[in-house]
């Protein structure tokens, strides 16, 4: 992997990540176009990831410091429960990953036409939030755990994790910033959780071969992954807030329907 395809494909996932417009799907595209495989593959993808959640740390800071603080007050109180909240919508995902890992491995194989098929459905859940409800508040224990199976869904390559559950929750009545705010925060546990389970596997022999030889690839990668996490985070929030989200189901289906054609063809 060359510095400038790291910080390409760095800036995709930083971009995809918060944007509703798949970061999983778009680094299929990007990895198929640039012929990235193997151990570059898996030791690069951990690495952005790490990025990812480093950037909400760094947009969500007061936030997730003040719920830190609130859990070893040991009170019910809001953040508390807030807390508790989140790590409900968290059961859905765990369980997946826990017992159905290699079921969600064999989507990530490149398909073209499945990536293309799945952002033409983010095209359309974005469309969803254009429903407007009257009633606009907090995230409920219920809400959590709908929103957590949405997550579920965006396992597949080419649905938006940030665009599904965003939607899930502003249909289900969300205030707007609140959705939005639940949806960051709720991926921090299931990313820092894979992060963590798959680290084990850099330590293999061709894994370690390929971080010393891409040092500075992964490196150029991992800063550009978390420079655009950050623009991108920020951008996404102020969206939500002016309900301008759903102008990105346009660009879902433009870019769906390219890659269907790319997998069609090759």
């Amino acid at each position: 992997m060359s510095i400038l395809e790291a910080i390409l494909l760095g800036i995709i996932q930083g971009l995809t990540e918060f944007l509703p417009i798949s970061s999983s799907g778009h680094i299929e595209l990007g990895k198929a176009l640039l012929g990235v495989k193997g151990a570059d593959d898996l030791t690069f993808t951990l690495l952005v990831h790490g990025a990812t959640v480093l950037s909400i740390f760094v947009v969500f800071w007061k936030d997730i410091k003040e719920l830190f603080i609130s859990f070893f007050g040991f009170k019910w109180d809001e953040n508390n429960q807030y807390t508790a909240k989140l790590a409900l919508s968290c059961l859905p995902i765990l369980y997946v990953g826990l017992f159905h890992e290699d079921d969600v491995n064999a989507f990530f194989s490149g398909n073209l036409v499945l990536v293309g098929a799945c952002l033409i459905v983010t095209g359309l859940i974005l469309l969803l939030t254009t429903l407007e409800r009257s009633e606009r508040r907090e995230v409920t224990f219920k809400d959590a755990l709908i929103i957590g199976v949405a997550q579920v869904i965006a396992i597949l390559p080419g649905i938006s994790r940030s665009g599904t559950t965003i939607s899930t929750a502003l249909a289900l009545g969300v205030a707007k910033d609140k959705a939005a705010r639940f949806s960051f925060l709720m991926i921090l546990a299931p990313i820092l959780g894979a992060t963590l389970l798959k680290c084990k596997d850099l330590f293999e022999a061709e894994a370690s071969t390929a971080i010393s030889s891409n040092f500075l690839p992964y490196l150029f990668g991992f800063i550009a992954a978390f420079v655009s996490g950050v623009l991108a985070c920020r951008l996404m929030l102020r969206l939500v807030q002016e309900g301008k989200i759903v102008y990105f189901s346009i660009y879902c289906f433009i870019i769906g329907l390219i890659a269907m054609m790319i997998g069609w063809m090759f």
